[in-house]
């Protein structure tokens, strides 16, 4: 059951916030950082389960998908996606704002009416996933095992717990193609590398280099990157 925000519950949000913001600037991996997130907002609002969605832009049209959950019941956390034009999480995703549902199986919107009996769910928090640029990248849900009528200090707090989920998710995508693009960039100075070998070993133009690199790592069913860096260790016998 929900709590009422009172100076001790404002403190244990503040906390989690503190948590979660620890989290998000760790060493963790991104699925870590998420159940984290949830796990702590569950435990300081008392509500039931919460869950994270997010839209995926690579299909089209675009579809919006779980990500995470909190819950370990096998029938919450299966895999499943919504149109942007399904679903609560599609109408939070679509005009970006909080929408509260005191009864989810009176709410037509919401789709997964047979799980929300099974698993006791009432009352239905969806805040979208927001970042800098006011650029909507998923929905936070939180549910309740009663009636409630969220407070706008608890709604306040779920959508700064959402935003900050959504600087973690951005983040560890700067960092993941910060990263790709580093190794690209190293792979092609070990290919330079190893052509240059190649022309002074073998007399090749640059082209013929690369062409002798490339059939190499086919044949061999190695990376360019491995063949390269082969080449530069046989110079250096």
């Amino acid at each position: 059951m929900m709590k009422k925000p009172d100076l001790d519950q404002q403190d244990k949000y503040i906390k989690a916030l503190m948590d979660i913001s620890r989290a998000i600037t760790s060493d963790l991996y991104l699925e870590d950082i998420l159940k984290l997130i949830l796990m702590v907002t569950a435990k300081v609002t008392g509500v039931e389960i919460c869950s994270l969605w997010l839209i995926d832009e690579t299909t089209d049209p675009p579809i919006i998908g779980l990500k995470a959950s909190q819950t370990i019941d096998r029938e919450y956390v299966k895999d499943r996606s919504l149109g942007m034009d399904e679903g609560v999480v599609g109408h939070v995703a679509t005009t970006r704002k909080p929408f509260m549902v005191e009864n989810v199986l009176d709410e037509s919107r919401f789709k997964e009416k047979e799980m929300a009996k099974r698993l006791g769910l009432v009352s239905m928090l969806s805040v979208p996933l927001e970042i800098k640029d006011e650029k909507v990248i998923g929905v936070f849900n939180c549910f309740t095992a009663e009636h409630h009528q969220f407070s706008e200090t608890e709604i306040n707090l779920i959508q700064t717990v959402a935003n900050q989920a959504a600087a973690a998710i951005i983040n560890t995508e700067l960092m993941v193609k910060t990263k790709v693009i580093q190794e690209e960039l190293e792979t092609r100075k070990l290919v330079e590398r190893a052509k240059e070998v190649l022309i002074n070993r073998r007399g090749q133009t640059g082209e013929e280099a690369y062409r002798w690199i490339q059939k190499r790592s086919m044949d061999t069913r190695k990376s360019i990157r491995e063949v390269s860096e082969a080449i530069l260790l046989s110079e250096e016998i």
